[in-house]
């Protein structure tokens, strides 16, 4: 989880594991089915060869998945998304891309100083899922609220890429939500949560970008609350520091009225 594209997913060539490792960094298999979970392979053309990587979303429609804009800027969609697996490669419900919108003002991040900015993105597509998709929540919780990560992520934590460990089965992570003043300061907000792990040495990274955060709503329901977006201070292994969420109910809004304009 990193602001640049190459190191937000996972690369062609990495080994795999059968996910029974830690992983998210120091996370654990998901304990029960997530139908909203969504995988979007994307490539990164700046490399050279271009990197095959991968990005999380979020079901929120029958038609439409919910991720990180810097997953569809910075790297390229390669064109399909596997939906309601527990599995990054096989199994769920696979769909086409039919159309991709970004946040208008989206603002990639200097990677040091300054986080992504509206890193909010929808996609299309080609037809419907007949899988539940998970609620926005009207509000994200207080500080101390217990939320939860999911994604496909490494479970190495190196900055040499080609040692990244990436998890076959899906992995979530139990966190809370932190105060702004958790995460360096500038880089929390209305519009970005800052996030902290409840476990030791533990943070998304490396290809869970665009992924949930959730948190219990009514009746004790999941509820999708923050979208993977990069680390909540500059300079920071993954498991050291606190993550940085773009805040779902900041944006509903947006999101109701681009699903409504473009059905």
């Amino acid at each position: 989880m990193r602001t640049a594209a190459v190191a937000l997913a996972g690369v062609a060539g990495a080994t795999m594991t059968a996910g029974s490792a830690n992983a998210i960094i120091n996370g654990r298999d998901a304990t029960e089915a997530y139908s909203f979970m969504a995988t979007v392979p994307v490539t990164y053309d700046g490399a050279a060869p271009p990197l095959k990587a991968t990005c999380g979303g979020s079901l929120i429609d029958r038609r439409w998945v919910l991720t990180a804009a810097h997953c569809l800027v910075e790297t390229r969609a390669d064109g399909t998304v596997r939906i309601g697996s527990r599995q990054r490669t096989s199994g769920g419900t696979v769909r086409r891309i039919e159309q991709t919108v970004i946040h208008p003002g989206y603002r990639v991040g200097d990677g040091s100083t300054r986080p992504n900015h509206n890193d909010i993105a929808l996609i299309r597509l080609d037809r419907p899922v007949g899988r539940q998709p998970i609620g926005l929540a009207h509000r994200p919780g207080r500080p101390g609220t217990p939320t939860r990560l999911l994604g496909f992520g490494t479970v190495v934590e190196s900055p040499d890429h080609t040692k990244w460990v990436f998890a076959e089965r899906l992995q979530q992570l139990d966190t809370r939500l932190g105060s702004a003043a958790e995460c360096a300061p500038g880089y929390a907000d209305r519009t970005r949560l800052c996030t902290i792990s409840r476990v030791p040495d533990a943070m998304a990274c490396n290809g869970d970008s665009g992924g949930p955060q959730i948190q219990r709503g009514r009746h004790r329901a999941w509820e999708l609350v923050g979208v993977t977006s990069g680390p909540g201070a500059p300079g920071v292994s993954c498991s050291k520091g606190p993550g940085l969420y773009t805040s779902v109910p900041a944006y509903a809004h947006w999101i109701h009225r681009t699903i409504s304009k473009n059905s």
